[in-house]
């Protein structure tokens, strides 16, 4: 069995962390694969099994690679497969639920923690001498947020969203939650709503939602005026949710207070990109699903996947 990985490098893990889908096939890593169909064709011709996080797997891609049996798609989003075209050739398609709620969260809520307390801001300052130069044993530039008694609203309730709700309300904000299929109440204190009614009432919004056609661009400039002026917003989901050039006017203008953002609509960055040095805005490079344990379970499930299809029994298929 071939077996070929378009994209490696973007799991950041070891060789050896490859040996076991070795002694499954004939194993061919590339660290990073251009989104070309020539070269994605080329690399991949002849592949009983391709692995790719990112890297596109189109029609024209999937029409000219007859020995393709199986895609695993190195992530829970599969949105770079075409599953119509991977039916319509045979070709199973599966993917990796949930192996990165626990970091996700976690990335979410830190980003929350650094709006509120601006500790990297602070150590920056202090690294560039401003505490030597203070005439006071203590010093804060702005005003640090207390999310005690705040209301922290999260749309998109699923197993992150759920995740930082039970967060947030350990440190004693009230959470409001909007989704399209409304599941169990969790065991915190809470409330449903819908998303307009959260942009209205929170003091922090933060996206867990899939983007899809109606959530593209959730966040616009109507949404944005509708949140309080001392609001913040966060984005750790999909960089579609949000229109970036309205924000980066809302933060300008001081409509709301801050954000911080994990995911673009272009990435990498872009040069020109509308957030990239606007003031009150943070911005990771796609990280909050990649903790050191979070990768190593996406390897683990890829393999579980693959040997599973090997059985005759796919699991996690999406297609």
């Amino acid at each position: 069995m071939k077996i070929v990985v378009l994209d490696a490098a973007t799991l950041g893990m070891e060789d050896a962390a490859w040996e076991p889908f070795r002694q499954q096939g004939d194993l061919t890593l590339y660290p990073l694969t251009p989104y070309d169909t020539e070269t994605i064709v080329e690399r991949a011709a002849g592949a009983d099994v391709v692995l790719s996080n990112k890297v596109p797997l189109l029609g024209p891609e999937l029409s000219v690679l007859p020995s393709l049996r199986l895609i695993s798609v190195l992530a829970t989003g599969y949105n770079n497969v075409d599953l119509a075209a991977a039916r319509s050739g045979g070709v199973t398609v599966c993917n990796v639920p949930a192996y990165s709620t626990a970091s996700t969260a976690q990335h979410a809520v830190a980003l929350i923690l650094e709006l509120c307390n601006r500790v990297g801001a602070h150590d920056t300052s202090v690294r560039a001498g401003d505490w030597v130069r203070s005439a006071r044993f203590s010093y804060w530039n702005g005003d640090l947020v207390e999310l005690e008694g705040k209301t922290v609203g999260i749309v998109g309730f699923g197993q992150i969203g759920r995740r930082v709700g039970a967060t947030v309300a350990a440190l004693g904000a009230r959470v409001l939650a909007s989704a399209r299929r409304r599941r169990a109440a969790p065991d915190y204190p809470f409330e449903w709503a819908d998303t307009r009614d959260i942009f209205e009432r929170a003091d922090v919004v933060t996206l867990h939602c899939p983007q899809t056609e109606e959530t593209t661009d959730l966040v616009n400039a109507e949404s944005l005026r509708a949140m309080k002026r001392t609001a913040f917003l966060v984005n750790t989901a999909r960089g579609g949710l949000v229109d970036e050039g309205d924000l980066a006017d809302a933060l300008r203008e001081g409509t709301i207070a801050g954000a911080a953002v994990d995911v673009l609509r272009k990435e990498p960055m872009e040069e020109d990109c509308p957030l990239r040095d606007v003031p009150n805005c943070i911005v990771t490079p796609h990280m909050a699903w990649s903790g050191q344990d979070s990768r190593r379970r996406l390897l683990e499930e890829t393999l579980a996947n693959l040997i599973a299809f090997q059985r005759g029994e796919p699991r996690n298929v999406v297609s």
